[in-house]
């Protein structure tokens, strides 16, 4: 019978093997001298045996025709938020791309107060691009004008 956790558990086998598979092609090295591949490929087979382990026994979880979504719009709403990041980060910068996605998830899909959204776009957009760019010195697409 397919239940929520064996289905679970094989689709996070595929995603862990899918890894293992992009991850033949670097170098692992050795437990004393890892190389760039050995550490996605160790957390690979972890979540693989973990995932085995949960389709093993996932014979006591619901049916997966039990399964009901009603957060669909929300969810769809955030992967759009994160495919318009995806595309424009390079574009506009990191700055004004955190500022839209925040004010997008914070105004459109849980609708939050003008001011909260202001706040906290700006907020957590100059904040985050301070601490990564600034403090860390993590480089970060700058847009027009270098905002």
């Amino acid at each position: 019978m397919l239940t929520r956790d064996r289905v679970a558990g094989v689709v996070i086998l595929l995603f862990s093997l899918a890894v293992m598979w992009e991850t033949r092609v670097l170098p692992l090295g050795n437990f004393h001298n890892p190389g760039p591949g050995y550490m996605p490929m160790l957390l690979a087979i972890v979540l693989g045996a973990m995932a085995i382990l949960v389709a093993l026994g996932g014979g006591g979880s619901l049916p997966l025709r039990s399964l009901a979504w009603p957060e669909k719009r929300h969810a769809l709403a955030i992967l759009a938020g994160c495919a318009f990041t995806a595309l424009a980060m390079e574009r506009i910068g990191y700055r004004l791309t955190v500022i839209l996605l925040l004010g997008f998830i914070l105004w459109v899909v849980e609708r939050k107060r003008p001011v909260v959204v202001v706040a906290t776009a700006l907020g957590l957009s100059l904040g985050t691009f301070y601490l990564f760019s600034t403090l860390l010195r993590v480089p970060l697409p700058v847009g027009p004008g270098r905002f």
